[in-house]
């Protein structure tokens, strides 16, 4: 029995980053052999073991066999003969199917060394065709190393899968969990320059793409479209690390712009089943998004009913994530990122408005007016708006 390290963590390691998690292939040995070994089986597709004393995954050799269209359509094999080359041949990119013996050297029978120092993200064999996901994962491998570019014959492979179909047998849980890490990389433009690159965009996210065919909304931007507005709206919440949310949000925000926006974003959450803070959020900020880049001239009783519009008296945190996903967009036409004064005041207007014990101005009111329990939000409302006027009174952006 063998044991190699493989993947991101050879790849990591040789490019001077941080190794996250170690995962190791075993070669010449069978299930029953891991178990009496000490290793507690985890895998349900193919047998994976932990360690018993790090923990860390260690799964068996195996080659794969296509037998239906999509993802899951895979038979494995696995057994004590199957070698280390069969198995490195069925991985995705010659970057990650590098292995490393337990003596430091390497085995990279693909050229995954030399595609590293020339930072090309490269197919290890046509088996790369057989896996939609594969796609989104070197889309979202684009948005991390930002200096590496698709080999044109990766882009022409992953083309041919999108025309032949593959990306429409994608689940949306599995193009949501790749979108979500893809948007919390370095670079996430990236990721979608990768997918529309190859056709996949128009597949998976037609709202998204549809962007690419409308003016960009901000007259002072550089020429360009929408699509590529966004691009830079994703950076920038990534500049400024942002939470999941926020930075979907940002993304999202432009189709508030489509003649049916509302619907378009919420075609979006439902096509990727977003979770519920991601949706929510992204459609308050593409309904919201002008009514608070145009706050600044809005009156206290305005800002008011916008607070009211967002439920932020009972949910401040989501809407102060709204305020930082519209300052992502409306700071992607500029290398400034700390000038929006829109939300210093809507700041200020809501602690302004929260600061209002509306529990003691409805008691006082029930007392006056007993039989007009309608006067009570009223009351509470003209409280809050002269609160906001108030704080307002010396601010100046």
């Amino acid at each position: 029995m063998k044991t190699y390290v493989v993947g991101g963590a050879v790849r990591d390691r040789l490019l001077g980053l941080p190794v996250q998690d170690r995962d190791h292939v075993v070669v010449g040995a069978t299930p029953e052999d891991m178990i009496r070994a000490g290793f507690r089986p985890v895998g349900k597709d193919f047998p994976v073991f932990l360690h018993p004393q790090t923990s860390e995954e260690y799964a068996l050799a195996r080659t794969e066999r296509k037998t239906a269209p999509g993802y899951k359509g895979f038979v494995f094999h696995t057994a004590a003969d199957v070698t280390l080359e069969q198995d490195l041949v069925r991985r995705d990119l010659t970057i990650n199917a590098i292995a490393e013996d337990e003596n430091g050297v390497l085995i990279d029978p693909h050229g995954g060394q030399r595609d590293l120092q020339a930072r090309l993200f490269r197919h290890v064999s046509d088996a790369f065709a057989e896996d939609p996901v594969r796609i989104l994962r070197l889309a979202r491998f684009a948005a991390r190393f930002t200096d590496f570019l698709v080999a044109p014959e990766t882009n022409a492979l992953m083309r041919a899968m999108v025309e032949a179909g593959e990306v429409d047998a994608l689940v949306p849980e599995r193009v949501w969990q790749e979108v979500a890490r893809g948007l919390m990389e370095q670079q996430p433009s990236r990721m979608f320059a990768v997918l529309r690159g190859c056709g996949a965009l128009a597949r998976l996210l037609p709202e998204v793409e549809s962007l690419w065919q409308l003016p960009a909304s901000n007259a002072d931007q550089e020429a360009g479209s929408a699509g590529e507005q966004m691009l830079r709206v994703v950076d920038v919440a990534a500049q400024l690390s942002e939470p999941l949310p926020v930075r979907y949000a940002a993304m999202l925000q432009a189709l508030g712009a489509l003649p049916e926006g509302a619907k378009a974003v919420d075609s979006v959450n439902r096509r990727l089943k977003a979770p519920n803070e991601c949706r929510d959020l992204a459609v308050m900020t593409a309904r919201e998004f002008g009514q608070i880049t145009g706050s600044s001239g809005a009156t206290p009783a305005e800002l008011v009913t916008l607070l009211e519009r967002c439920d932020a008296f009972r949910k401040p945190e989501r809407f102060l994530e709204c305020l930082e996903a519209a300052r992502c967009a409306q700071l992607a036409s500029t290398s400034e990122l700390s000038s929006f004064p829109q939300a210093q005041r809507l700041h200020i207007a809501l602690d302004a408005a929260r600061s209002v014990d509306a529990g003691a101005i409805a008691g006082e009111t029930r007392e006056r007016w007993p039989s007009e329990p309608l006067r009570i939000p009223q009351a509470v409302r003209e409280a809050r708006i002269a609160a906001v006027a108030n704080a307002l009174m010396h601010f100046s952006a």
